[in-house]
């Protein structure tokens, strides 16, 4: 299993709009072969933070989404700094 887990920065202003914008992705990943789970959520105390967190079967099914969709700019608001990490479990 494959877990990916961090959060994002963004302005105040922009985070809400960053969530929502991430919809569409969150349910194109969660409908992917291989995807056990897949979250884009506010935080609660930080008002310009957004939660990520995705849990996947396997490697290639990670990658295959990740390879997967448009590379064009959606009007989504910057990202002003992110951590992420990825972990394997066997």
């Amino acid at each position: 299993m494959i877990i990916v887990i961090g959060h994002l920065t963004l302005e105040p202003a922009d985070r809400d709009r960053h969530v929502e914008l991430s919809s569409a992705a969150v349910e194109l990943a969660r409908s992917t072969p291989g995807c056990l789970d897949f979250s884009v959520g506010a935080d609660s105390l930080d008002p310009s933070r957004v939660n990520v967190s995705e849990r996947w079967t396997d490697r290639e099914s990670l990658d295959a989404f990740r390879g997967s969709g448009p590379d064009t700019d959606d009007g989504a608001p910057a990202i002003l700094a992110f951590h992420v990490d990825e972990y394997e479990i066997q």
